[in-house]
């Protein structure tokens, strides 16, 4: 699969693109979702500007993902939404610097087995199906605070080395009817972060779906594990590498950043179950370095596996993060087993009452 790379000026751009979906289902995500999103863009970028200016000499180039494009696909629906340009994103990048890149993220590749795997599911959704509802009002917006990092590769005067933006923090808000959103995270946006609204041109709400859902729009999902899961292949359907890694992916999205209510919360869990090749980690650590156990997917196309994080006593969800497996390396052949390609621990999830507004837990 090709895996395009970008130019500083038009990562900034993408970047933001990339990452409503992960604030706004994510990506998301996720993952990395976004292969078709990405060629696209590139395309189009190199097209308008091999029209009006000449390209430029020597460019430094960063791979455009915010989390691995080869893992996750969930854009792939709202390619035709941006390329309408029905999704409003405010927030201007001039003078925007994104993080000074470090050194990759590695960790050591645990082992994955499918022993185990339902019973440690059935004790997650249970332990889910225990804990108090979410409060959540309408006119409100959920506010979700995690540590999010990504490894990629970046290309300056054709010399390609693998780094990373560091663990950093990531704080969004999203209305519970989807309309209104804002993201802060150096990544993406400059200081003060940018609106990553869901409102066409004419000011209507866009339709809410599994790619880009709203709390109002997971409340109507049913909770059948059989019925949800043939929802989420059938809306996926053409994304990802294969149909039951683009699933898992999907469920994941939905655990890392929104906030669906409890019964799906605990559904998910249940549908989860259900995807052919599920395996657990028995030692996976989140962006927070907490320990957990993981339920994970190897996307056999890439060689990267997704891991979704939990604490080993209580099975609260800490985070998700996507670790290179296999030998695949990218395009420079650089990334090796045991790269991060993405990491995620998230510190906090409530609903508050207005846009920009921090609990108290998170201040």
């Amino acid at each position: 699969m090709n895996q395009s790379r970008l130019t500083p000026d038009e990562w900034r751009e993408t970047a933001r693109l990339v990452s409503l979906d992960e604030a706004d289902f994510p990506a998301g995500r996720h993952a990395f979702h976004r292969e078709e999103l990405m060629n696209f863009i590139d395309q189009d970028t190199r097209s308008a500007a091999s029209a009006t200016t000449p390209a430029p000499t020597a460019p430094a180039r960063r791979r455009g993902f915010m989390r691995p494009l080869i893992v996750i696909p969930a854009a792939a629906c709202s390619l035709a939404v941006i390329a309408a340009g029905v999704v409003t994103l405010t927030g201007s990048s001039s003078g925007h610097e994104s993080l000074v890149a470090g050194p990759a993220l590695t960790a050591q590749v645990g082992a994955g087995t499918a022993q185990g795997v339902p019973q440690l599911l059935n004790q997650i959704s249970l332990a889910a199906a225990k804990k108090p509802a979410p409060t959540v009002r309408a006119g409100q917006y959920i506010y979700i605070e995690s540590q999010v990092g990504t490894t990629y590769e970046k290309t300056v005067d054709d010399k390609t080395t693998v780094v990373s933006d560091g663990i950093h923090r990531r704080q969004t808000w999203r209305s519970t009817d989807g309309a209104k959103g804002w993201l802060i995270d150096p990544a993406v946006f400059p200081p003060g972060g940018g609106t990553i609204d869901h409102i066409n041109e004419k000011g209507e709400i866009e339709p809410a779906r599994l790619g880009g859902p709203s709390y109002d729009y997971l409340a109507t999902l049913t909770t059948d594990p059989d019925t949800l899961l043939a929802k989420i292949y059938k809306e996926t359907k053409g994304q990802g590498n294969s149909p039951d890694q683009q699933a898992f992916t999907t469920i994941g999205d939905l655990l890392n950043e929104s906030m669906p209510p409890a019964d799906l919360n605990v559904a998910l869990f249940k549908t989860a179950t259900k995807i052919p090749g599920v395996v657990l980690v028995k030692d996976a650590v989140d962006a927070a370095g907490r320990h957990g156990v993981a339920v994970a997917r190897l996307d056999e196309t890439s060689g990267a596996r997704t891991e979704w994080i939990f604490d080993a006593k209580s099975y609260t969800y800490l985070g998700e993060r996507t670790i290179q497996v296999r030998p695949h390396g990218g395009d420079s052949g650089k990334i090796k087993p045991g790269t991060i390609l993405y990491t995620s621990a998230i510190t906090v999830r409530q609903a508050v009452d207005e846009m920009k507004q921090v609990p108290s837990s998170a201040a």
